[in-house]
């Protein structure tokens, strides 16, 4: 396979770097607690440019995620491929996503800190608490130097600079972007056609509609039939936008002409959850559907005899399997009850800023840095993203990557979370044009949401506004308790009922653990990041 330097489609006018032996500052702008590093890259043959990045033996210890259905990844074609073009050896720590949520924060508390984190599953406040006290290195000085093409990137970029750019001015994480448009529509609503056809049923238009069909689905398919089923309430807040006319996501934090809005202590929400309790009690929502994982989820898709009537996710063959994905269609967004079609925006964003950290006891960080900056040229960012080339992707005669078909029945998720490790990567929307082509699934889901979702986007996302520690500290453990507080109550109301009498007390409840705070600090963070845009 040739080496991402001989592949690179982006070209910046960057000088040679000079190498010296350096003292990493940590610290600066107000840690005064940090101490510094001595950086001995240059006494194992730093490189001036290029790969290998090293010309004597590195050895570097990663922990981080990844994907509960990876596998180690030092068995990984592409992390061997690292490793020969690197010159760095990494022995890799990545534990499943679950595992290090728990782990992470007791790992980086104890001192005893791998050299870098890769997926490094830091939330904002995490990163913020880990780069004021010093455990995770700032970067931003070293990049130019020894980053050179995440360096003009950002010179080019400089939203994506100001996306990972911490409030105190430092950068402590690298980025992974990929701008397909994709995330901000993260499930959508598929239904069994096949099933529909059989009872002489068209896809439901409206609401009334997709409950008949689900009353039918039960009625028709008997015991064991899962009508309708989800990950999360999260997931359906399309459904509640039809049902409440309530424009709803995740995080319950939303952006209309400017507001930040919160969601959940709004009528058209509380009716909406309302009706859903009817549609449980009615046999047609998965009962499992509020604590069921991943695996569960795709087992049932999966099952014989066939359950599932309808679901929410991302995509249709990796749920129920490339052999019944033509059994299942696309649901169109239902009208509210004020006939408005409502397509809710998450808050998801394409520059995500936590995929690679160097910690503070790292004595090769600049030969780090350069080992991570070779996953920034655009063709190794694409296999890093989808896998190595050979495996699953290849070179067209128009110069471009494009997928290889799967084949043995995997489907494309399963196939990539086999062969692509993920980290530090950029994939723009020019590379998409230039460098390497959406994968199939993803390029029918650009035209799914051209069609049935963008025409009626209900609210604008929260940008990716990263909040100073000041702010984190003033909302973290309030935002906590009221995503706890909404979780455990739509839950309890879908399942047991009782949100009519509850809602007032609810509301009340909502006000006094500080939602007001909350929205009053997202509300200053979203006004200055738009008057700097």
């Amino acid at each position: 396979m040739s080496t991402p330097t001989r592949l690179t489609r982006r070209r910046f006018a960057l000088g040679a770097t000079a190498l010296s032996v350096t003292a990493l500052g940590l610290a600066a702008c107000g840690r005064p607690s940090a101490a510094e590093t001595e950086d001995l890259s240059a006494e194992v043959g730093l490189t001036e440019s290029g790969l290998p990045v090293v010309t004597e033996e590195l050895s570097l210890t990663f922990g981080g995620a990844k994907s509960a259905l990876a596998p180690d990844y030092e068995t990984m074609q592409l992390v061997q491929t690292w490793q020969e073009d690197s010159g760095i050896e990494v022995v890799w720590n990545n534990e499943p996503d679950e595992v290090w949520a728990e782990k992470k924060n007791l790992l980086l508390a104890s001192g005893e800190l791998p050299d870098a984190l890769f997926n490094t599953g830091l939330s904002d406040a995490e990163v913020a608490k880990y780069g004021d006290n010093g455990t995770l290195l700032a970067l931003e000085e070293m990049i130019p130097e020894h980053a050179p093409t995440l360096h003009g990137i950002l010179e080019q970029r400089p939203d994506i600079r100001s996306a990972i750019t911490a409030s105190d001015g430092h950068i402590y994480t690298l980025p992974s972007v990929e701008e397909l448009g994709l995330v901000e529509f993260p499930t959508m609503l598929f239904i069994n056609t096949v099933w529909l056809d059989e009872l002489g049923m068209g896809v439901p238009s409206t609401v009334e509609e997709y409950h008949e069909a689900l009353l039918a689905f039960k009625e028709s398919k008997g015991s064991g039939v899962l009508p309708l089923s989800f990950i999360g309430a999260g997931a359906i807040a399309d459904l509640i936008a039809a049902i409440g006319g309530q424009a709803d996501n995740p995080d319950h934090r939303i952006v209309q002409d400017g507001k930040v809005i919160y969601t959940a202590n709004k009528d058209g929400y509380r009716d909406a959850i309302a009706t859903l309790h009817t549609w449980y009690t009615e046999g047609l929502i998965d009962q499992e559907s509020f604590a069921q994982d991943y695996v569960k989820f795709i087992a049932k898709g999966t099952s014989e005899p066939q359950v599932l009537g309808s679901f929410y996710f991302w995509e249709i063959s990796e749920v129920v399997g490339p052999e019944r994905a033509d059994e299942y269609g696309i649901v169109p967004i239902f009208p509210g009850p004020d006939g408005v079609q409502r397509a809710c925006v998450a808050n998801n964003q394409e520059i995500n800023r936590g995929a690679f950290a160097i910690s503070r006891t790292n004595q090769y960080a600049a030969a780090t840095l350069r080992w991570a900056d070779m996953l920034f040229d655009p063709v190794m960012s694409a296999q890093a993203n989808w896998g190595p080339l050979g495996v699953s992707q290849e070179m067209n005669a128009d110069g471009m990557l494009e997928q290889i078909p799967v084949t043995g029945g995997e489907t494309e998720q399963e196939r990539r979370v086999k062969v692509a490790p993920g980290g530090p990567k950029i994939i723009t929307a020019e590379d998409f044009r230039t460098v390497v082509l959406p994968e199939p699934r993803a390029a029918e889901r650009q035209a799914q949401i051209k069609e049935h979702y963008e025409p009626h986007r209900a609210n604008e996302k929260y940008p990716p506004v990263m909040l100073s520690v000041e702010e984190l500290n003033r909302i973290s453990t309030v935002e906590t308790d009221l995503q706890t507080l909404v979780d455990e109550k739509v839950s309890t109301w879908i399942v047991k009922g009782g949100i009519e009498d509850e809602w007032d007390g609810y509301v009340a409840q909502l006000d006094s653990i500080g939602l007001s705070e909350v929205l009053e600090v997202y509300q200053t963070a979203y006004d200055r990041f738009a008057e700097n845009a």
